[in-house]
Protein backbone atom coordinates (compact mmCIF):
# COMPACT_ATOMS: atom_id res chain seq x y z
CA UNK A 1 0.00 0.00 0.00
CA UNK A 2 0.78 3.62 -0.18
CA UNK A 3 2.12 6.11 2.72
CA UNK A 4 -0.35 5.74 4.90
CA UNK A 5 0.46 9.06 6.34
CA UNK A 6 0.56 12.80 5.00
CA UNK A 7 3.45 14.74 4.59
CA UNK A 8 5.31 16.72 7.50
CA UNK A 9 4.75 20.40 6.05
CA UNK A 10 3.58 23.21 7.76
CA UNK A 11 -0.77 22.23 7.32
CA UNK A 12 0.49 19.32 9.10
CA UNK A 13 1.69 21.56 12.33
CA UNK A 14 -1.22 23.60 12.22
CA UNK A 15 -3.98 20.72 11.66
CA UNK A 16 -1.99 18.96 14.01
CA UNK A 17 -2.59 21.64 16.71
CA UNK A 18 -6.21 22.73 15.93
CA UNK A 19 -6.45 18.87 16.63
CA UNK A 20 -5.22 18.76 20.08
CA UNK A 21 -7.46 21.72 21.02
CA UNK A 22 -10.65 20.03 19.99
CA UNK A 23 -9.81 17.12 21.51
CA UNK A 24 -9.21 19.08 25.10
CA UNK A 25 -12.68 21.55 23.96
CA UNK A 26 -15.13 18.70 22.84
CA UNK A 27 -14.31 16.27 25.26
CA UNK A 28 -15.25 18.89 28.02
CA UNK A 29 -18.30 20.00 25.76
CA UNK A 30 -20.02 16.64 25.72
CA UNK A 31 -19.42 15.72 28.98
CA UNK A 32 -20.42 19.01 30.89
CA UNK A 33 -22.37 21.08 28.73
CA UNK A 34 -24.45 18.26 26.79
CA UNK A 35 -24.90 16.30 30.11
CA UNK A 36 -24.02 12.82 28.94
CA UNK A 37 -21.12 12.25 31.97
CA UNK A 38 -17.22 11.57 31.35
CA UNK A 39 -18.71 7.39 31.16
CA UNK A 40 -20.75 7.75 28.53
CA UNK A 41 -18.84 10.40 26.50
CA UNK A 42 -15.57 7.57 26.74
CA UNK A 43 -18.04 4.89 25.40
CA UNK A 44 -19.47 6.97 22.32
CA UNK A 45 -16.00 8.72 21.68
CA UNK A 46 -14.34 5.00 21.72
CA UNK A 47 -17.13 3.67 19.35
CA UNK A 48 -16.57 6.19 16.65
CA UNK A 49 -12.78 6.55 17.03
CA UNK A 50 -12.95 2.28 16.26
CA UNK A 51 -15.11 2.70 13.15
CA UNK A 52 -12.70 5.58 12.14
CA UNK A 53 -9.71 3.42 12.53
CA UNK A 54 -11.09 0.36 10.60
CA UNK A 55 -11.45 3.18 7.79
CA UNK A 56 -8.56 4.26 7.88
CA UNK A 57 -6.59 0.63 8.04
CA UNK A 58 -8.94 -0.62 5.57
CA UNK A 59 -8.15 2.21 3.14
CA UNK A 60 -4.90 1.47 0.76
CA UNK A 61 -3.61 5.21 0.41
CA UNK A 62 -3.69 8.15 2.55
CA UNK A 63 -7.31 9.57 2.34
CA UNK A 64 -7.02 13.65 4.21
CA UNK A 65 -10.56 13.37 5.78
CA UNK A 66 -10.07 9.69 7.38
CA UNK A 67 -6.53 10.49 8.60
CA UNK A 68 -7.48 13.73 10.64
CA UNK A 69 -10.98 12.78 11.11
CA UNK A 70 -8.82 10.03 13.15
CA UNK A 71 -6.68 12.39 14.70
CA UNK A 72 -9.43 14.54 15.89
CA UNK A 73 -11.46 11.81 17.47
CA UNK A 74 -7.75 9.88 18.84
CA UNK A 75 -7.30 13.25 20.57
CA UNK A 76 -10.71 13.05 22.27
CA UNK A 77 -10.41 9.79 23.62
CA UNK A 78 -6.86 10.38 24.64
CA UNK A 79 -7.86 13.51 26.85
CA UNK A 80 -11.07 11.52 27.90
CA UNK A 81 -8.77 8.17 29.02
CA UNK A 82 -6.94 10.65 31.23
CA UNK A 83 -9.97 12.19 32.75
CA UNK A 84 -11.34 9.00 33.59
CA UNK A 85 -8.37 8.00 35.40
CA UNK A 86 -8.04 11.16 37.65
CA UNK A 87 -11.59 11.88 38.02
CA UNK A 88 -13.56 8.37 38.21
CA UNK A 89 -10.63 6.32 39.55
CA UNK A 90 -8.54 8.78 41.74
CA UNK A 91 -5.66 8.31 39.71
CA UNK A 92 -3.11 11.57 40.20
CA UNK A 93 -1.96 13.70 37.71
CA UNK A 94 1.46 12.69 38.58
CA UNK A 95 1.13 8.89 37.86
CA UNK A 96 -0.51 9.88 34.83
CA UNK A 97 2.02 11.64 33.24
CA UNK A 98 4.79 9.02 34.24
CA UNK A 99 2.41 6.17 33.43
CA UNK A 100 1.44 7.57 29.59
CA UNK A 101 5.48 8.27 29.08
CA UNK A 102 6.08 4.76 29.92
CA UNK A 103 3.68 3.39 27.60
CA UNK A 104 5.10 5.79 24.95
CA UNK A 105 8.76 4.69 25.51
CA UNK A 106 7.87 1.09 25.55
CA UNK A 107 5.59 1.90 22.07
CA UNK A 108 8.81 3.62 20.33
CA UNK A 109 11.22 0.58 21.76
CA UNK A 110 9.16 -2.08 20.27
CA UNK A 111 8.51 0.29 17.16
CA UNK A 112 12.15 0.43 16.89
CA UNK A 113 12.65 -2.77 17.85
CA UNK A 114 10.60 -4.55 15.32
CA UNK A 115 11.15 -2.00 12.55
CA UNK A 116 14.51 -0.05 12.88
CA UNK A 117 13.04 3.04 12.03
CA UNK A 118 10.62 5.12 13.61
CA UNK A 119 10.34 7.31 10.44
CA UNK A 120 6.59 8.69 9.57
CA UNK A 121 7.66 8.40 5.98
CA UNK A 122 7.84 4.67 5.66
CA UNK A 123 4.49 4.04 7.11
CA UNK A 124 3.29 1.43 4.27
CA UNK A 125 2.85 -2.18 5.87
CA UNK A 126 -0.13 -2.58 8.51
CA UNK A 127 2.22 -3.47 11.56
CA UNK A 128 3.44 0.13 11.21
CA UNK A 129 0.31 1.67 10.61
CA UNK A 130 -0.33 0.18 14.04
CA UNK A 131 2.54 1.57 15.76
CA UNK A 132 1.91 5.00 14.11
CA UNK A 133 -1.97 5.03 15.89
CA UNK A 134 -0.96 4.05 18.90
CA UNK A 135 2.12 5.67 19.51
CA UNK A 136 -0.29 8.84 18.47
CA UNK A 137 -2.82 7.56 21.35
CA UNK A 138 -0.29 7.79 24.17
CA UNK A 139 0.86 11.44 22.84
CA UNK A 140 -2.49 12.67 23.10
CA UNK A 141 -3.06 10.86 26.54
CA UNK A 142 0.23 11.93 27.77
CA UNK A 143 -0.30 15.46 26.26
CA UNK A 144 -3.26 15.40 28.18
CA UNK A 145 -1.79 15.02 32.39
CA UNK A 146 1.41 16.70 31.73
CA UNK A 147 -0.77 19.68 30.20
CA UNK A 148 -2.84 19.59 33.30
CA UNK A 149 -0.33 18.88 35.82
CA UNK A 150 1.81 21.98 34.77
CA UNK A 151 -1.38 24.38 34.39
CA UNK A 152 -3.65 23.07 37.16
CA UNK A 153 -1.64 21.02 39.49
CA UNK A 154 1.32 23.12 39.37
CA UNK A 155 -0.89 26.34 39.46
CA UNK A 156 1.46 28.05 36.47
CA UNK A 157 -2.06 29.19 34.46
CA UNK A 158 -3.50 28.62 31.27
CA UNK A 159 -1.26 31.21 29.10
CA UNK A 160 2.01 30.59 31.18
CA UNK A 161 1.60 27.30 30.18
CA UNK A 162 1.29 27.88 26.66
CA UNK A 163 4.16 29.50 26.85
CA UNK A 164 6.23 27.17 28.51
CA UNK A 165 4.92 24.40 25.69
CA UNK A 166 5.39 26.80 22.23
CA UNK A 167 9.25 28.05 23.38
CA UNK A 168 9.95 23.82 24.03
CA UNK A 169 8.81 23.30 20.34
CA UNK A 170 10.88 26.29 19.18
CA UNK A 171 13.73 25.28 20.95
CA UNK A 172 13.33 21.25 19.16
CA UNK A 173 13.14 23.64 16.22
CA UNK A 174 16.46 25.15 16.86
CA UNK A 175 18.44 22.51 17.71
CA UNK A 176 16.69 20.66 14.59
CA UNK A 177 17.60 23.28 11.99
CA UNK A 178 20.32 24.68 13.54
CA UNK A 179 21.94 22.09 15.47
CA UNK A 180 21.09 19.53 12.87
CA UNK A 181 19.10 17.38 15.52
CA UNK A 182 18.05 13.99 14.24
CA UNK A 183 14.89 14.80 11.93
CA UNK A 184 12.89 12.01 12.90
CA UNK A 185 13.80 12.49 16.68
CA UNK A 186 12.98 16.04 15.81
CA UNK A 187 9.44 15.48 15.01
CA UNK A 188 8.34 13.19 17.51
CA UNK A 189 9.19 15.46 20.42
CA UNK A 190 7.55 18.33 18.67
CA UNK A 191 4.81 15.98 18.20
CA UNK A 192 4.33 15.06 21.81
CA UNK A 193 4.88 18.83 22.57
CA UNK A 194 1.96 20.34 20.55
CA UNK A 195 -0.49 18.12 22.71
CA UNK A 196 -0.44 20.00 25.63
CA UNK A 197 0.24 23.19 23.76
CA UNK A 198 -2.82 22.65 21.90
CA UNK A 199 -4.80 20.93 25.23
CA UNK A 200 -3.75 24.36 26.52
CA UNK A 201 -4.84 27.42 24.11
CA UNK A 202 -8.51 25.27 24.47
CA UNK A 203 -8.48 25.56 28.72
CA UNK A 204 -7.12 28.95 27.81
CA UNK A 205 -9.84 29.99 25.04
CA UNK A 206 -12.65 28.17 26.89
CA UNK A 207 -12.28 29.07 30.66
CA UNK A 208 -13.88 31.93 32.19
CA UNK A 209 -11.95 35.22 32.41
CA UNK A 210 -12.54 34.67 35.87
CA UNK A 211 -10.25 31.43 35.91
CA UNK A 212 -7.87 33.24 33.77
CA UNK A 213 -9.39 32.28 30.17
CA UNK A 214 -11.00 34.41 27.60
CA UNK A 215 -14.35 32.97 28.45
CA UNK A 216 -15.28 31.81 24.59
CA UNK A 217 -16.71 28.41 26.07
CA UNK A 218 -16.25 24.85 24.68
CA UNK A 219 -18.92 25.26 22.19
CA UNK A 220 -17.39 28.10 20.78
CA UNK A 221 -13.86 26.70 20.95
CA UNK A 222 -15.09 23.80 19.33
CA UNK A 223 -17.33 24.96 16.29
CA UNK A 224 -14.37 27.29 15.46
CA UNK A 225 -11.48 25.35 15.30
CA UNK A 226 -13.32 22.28 13.47
CA UNK A 227 -14.50 24.50 11.34
CA UNK A 228 -11.02 25.71 10.33
CA UNK A 229 -9.45 22.14 10.37
CA UNK A 230 -12.61 21.25 7.67
CA UNK A 231 -11.46 24.09 5.47
CA UNK A 232 -7.82 23.01 5.83
CA UNK A 233 -8.76 19.47 5.04
CA UNK A 234 -10.53 20.23 1.77
CA UNK A 235 -8.30 22.14 0.86
CA UNK A 236 -5.47 19.43 1.48
CA UNK A 237 -7.56 16.89 -0.46
CA UNK A 238 -8.27 18.90 -3.12
CA UNK A 239 -4.61 20.54 -3.74
CA UNK A 240 -2.67 17.44 -2.59
CA UNK A 241 -0.46 19.26 -1.38
CA UNK A 242 0.53 16.80 1.86
CA UNK A 243 0.81 13.37 -0.35
CA UNK A 244 4.30 11.83 -0.23
CA UNK A 245 4.75 10.80 -3.69
CA UNK A 246 5.46 7.76 -5.11
CA UNK A 247 7.57 7.52 -7.82
CA UNK A 248 11.87 8.74 -9.37
CA UNK A 249 12.77 10.75 -7.35
CA UNK A 250 14.36 13.45 -9.58
CA UNK A 251 17.90 14.89 -9.99
CA UNK A 252 20.72 16.12 -12.04
CA UNK A 253 21.43 13.38 -15.32
CA UNK A 254 25.06 12.56 -16.00
CA UNK A 255 26.74 14.85 -18.35
CA UNK A 256 28.18 11.95 -19.92
CA UNK A 257 25.39 9.84 -20.31
CA UNK A 258 26.85 6.94 -18.82
CA UNK A 259 24.36 4.68 -16.48
CA UNK A 260 24.57 4.94 -12.77
CA UNK A 261 23.72 2.32 -10.77
CA UNK A 262 23.40 1.94 -7.53
CA UNK A 263 24.38 -1.37 -5.54
CA UNK A 264 22.85 -1.81 -1.93
CA UNK A 265 24.88 -5.15 0.48
CA UNK A 266 23.75 -6.57 3.02
CA UNK A 267 26.69 -7.00 5.78
CA UNK A 268 28.29 -9.65 3.83
CA UNK A 269 30.97 -9.75 1.21
CA UNK A 270 29.91 -8.96 -2.58
CA UNK A 271 28.49 -12.44 -3.42
CA UNK A 272 29.18 -14.65 -6.34
CA UNK A 273 25.80 -13.66 -7.49
CA UNK A 274 26.30 -10.47 -7.18
CA UNK A 275 29.25 -9.96 -9.22
CA UNK A 276 27.74 -11.66 -11.58
CA UNK A 277 25.10 -9.19 -11.62
CA UNK A 278 27.50 -6.49 -12.13
CA UNK A 279 29.53 -8.16 -15.12
CA UNK A 280 25.93 -8.39 -16.90
CA UNK A 281 25.14 -5.26 -16.35
CA UNK A 282 28.62 -4.09 -17.60
CA UNK A 283 27.65 -6.36 -20.71
CA UNK A 284 24.22 -4.61 -21.24
CA UNK A 285 26.03 -1.09 -21.88
CA UNK A 286 28.59 1.18 -20.07
CA UNK A 287 27.63 1.80 -16.40
CA UNK A 288 29.39 3.32 -12.83
CA UNK A 289 28.52 1.73 -9.73
CA UNK A 290 27.57 3.01 -6.06
CA UNK A 291 28.08 0.83 -2.96
CA UNK A 292 26.01 1.43 -0.40
CA UNK A 293 26.80 -0.88 2.87
CA UNK A 294 25.22 -0.08 6.44
CA UNK A 295 27.55 0.87 9.36
CA UNK A 296 27.92 -2.45 12.24
CA UNK A 297 28.23 0.62 14.74
CA UNK A 298 25.23 2.41 14.14
CA UNK A 299 23.44 4.44 17.22
CA UNK A 300 19.87 4.72 17.85
CA UNK A 301 17.48 7.00 16.31
CA UNK A 302 19.02 6.91 12.92
CA UNK A 303 22.12 8.89 14.59
CA UNK A 304 25.51 7.32 12.51
CA UNK A 305 27.80 6.40 14.75
CA UNK A 306 31.32 8.43 14.82
CA UNK A 307 32.64 4.79 14.26
CA UNK A 308 32.45 4.05 11.08
CA UNK A 309 36.04 1.32 10.64
CA UNK A 310 33.87 -1.70 10.46
CA UNK A 311 31.72 -0.11 7.87
CA UNK A 312 34.80 1.34 6.02
CA UNK A 313 36.41 -1.75 6.11
CA UNK A 314 33.45 -3.41 4.57
CA UNK A 315 33.08 -0.81 1.54
CA UNK A 316 36.78 -1.08 0.85
CA UNK A 317 36.95 -4.82 0.83
CA UNK A 318 33.49 -4.95 -1.23
CA UNK A 319 34.42 -1.83 -4.13
CA UNK A 320 37.67 -3.75 -4.44
CA UNK A 321 36.37 -7.08 -5.55
CA UNK A 322 34.24 -4.60 -7.86
CA UNK A 323 36.63 -3.30 -9.47
CA UNK A 324 38.13 -6.53 -9.84
CA UNK A 325 35.63 -7.85 -12.05
CA UNK A 326 34.63 -4.82 -13.49
CA UNK A 327 38.10 -2.74 -14.74
CA UNK A 328 36.91 -0.53 -16.87
CA UNK A 329 33.99 0.94 -14.54
CA UNK A 330 34.21 3.99 -11.97
CA UNK A 331 33.12 1.94 -8.67
CA UNK A 332 32.79 4.32 -5.67
CA UNK A 333 30.40 4.15 -2.59
CA UNK A 334 30.00 4.66 1.22
CA UNK A 335 28.77 4.11 4.45
CA UNK A 336 25.10 4.30 5.54
CA UNK A 337 24.40 6.95 7.84
CA UNK A 338 20.78 4.90 9.22
CA UNK A 339 20.26 1.38 10.31
CA UNK A 340 17.63 1.13 8.00
CA UNK A 341 18.55 0.65 4.97
CA UNK A 342 15.28 2.84 3.14
CA UNK A 343 16.31 6.19 4.32
CA UNK A 344 19.63 5.60 2.98
CA UNK A 345 18.66 4.69 -0.40
CA UNK A 346 16.12 7.52 -0.81
CA UNK A 347 18.87 10.28 0.41
CA UNK A 348 21.17 8.13 -2.46
CA UNK A 349 18.11 8.80 -5.09
CA UNK A 350 17.51 12.94 -3.94
CA UNK A 351 21.19 13.08 -4.47
CA UNK A 352 22.55 12.18 -7.70
CA UNK A 353 20.42 10.31 -10.83
CA UNK A 354 20.53 6.42 -11.08
CA UNK A 355 18.77 4.65 -14.12
CA UNK A 356 18.56 1.26 -11.58
CA UNK A 357 19.33 -0.46 -8.38
CA UNK A 358 21.29 -4.11 -7.83
CA UNK A 359 19.72 -5.16 -4.11
CA UNK A 360 20.58 -7.62 -2.28
CA UNK A 361 17.76 -8.98 -0.57
CA UNK A 362 17.67 -10.47 3.20
CA UNK A 363 19.09 -14.18 4.04
CA UNK A 364 15.99 -16.05 5.57
CA UNK A 365 17.26 -15.43 9.22
CA UNK A 366 16.35 -11.84 8.34
CA UNK A 367 18.36 -8.74 8.06
CA UNK A 368 18.13 -5.89 10.52
CA UNK A 369 19.53 -3.46 7.58
CA UNK A 370 18.11 -4.67 4.90
CA UNK A 371 14.26 -5.36 5.27
CA UNK A 372 11.94 -8.04 4.20
CA UNK A 373 10.12 -5.32 2.49
CA UNK A 374 12.43 -3.37 1.18
CA UNK A 375 12.39 -4.62 -2.40
CA UNK A 376 8.55 -4.00 -2.60
CA UNK A 377 9.40 -0.24 -0.68
CA UNK A 378 11.92 0.47 -2.90
CA UNK A 379 10.23 -0.36 -6.42
CA UNK A 380 7.07 1.90 -5.30
CA UNK A 381 9.65 4.78 -6.37
CA UNK A 382 10.22 3.69 -9.86
CA UNK A 383 13.04 2.28 -10.29
CA UNK A 384 14.47 -0.95 -12.11
CA UNK A 385 15.41 -3.05 -9.21
CA UNK A 386 17.62 -6.31 -9.72
CA UNK A 387 16.85 -8.42 -6.81
CA UNK A 388 19.88 -10.86 -5.58
CA UNK A 389 19.83 -13.41 -2.36
CA UNK A 390 22.40 -12.35 0.25
CA UNK A 391 22.79 -15.91 0.78
CA UNK A 392 23.82 -16.73 -2.65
Amino acid sequence: MLNKVPEITLYFWLIKVLCTTVGETFADNLNENLGLGLTNTSYIMGAVLIAVIVAQFRSRRYIPGIYWLAVVLISVVGTLISDNLVENYGVTLETTTIAFSACLIATFAAWYWSERTLSVHTIVTTKREAFYWLTILFTFALGTSAGDLISEKLAFGYLPTVGIFAGAIALIAFCHFVLKMNAILSFWLAYIMTRPLGASIGDFLASPKAEGGLGLGTTMTSILFLSTILLLVIYLAVSKRDVIRSGPISATAAADGVATVLVVLNKVDATPALLDAVRQRLAAGAARFQVLVPNPDHLAFDRSSLDVARGQQLLEQVTSQLERVAPEAEVSGRVAYSPNAYDDIVEELKGRRYEEIILETPPSHFSHWLHVDLQHRIGELGYPIQAIPASA
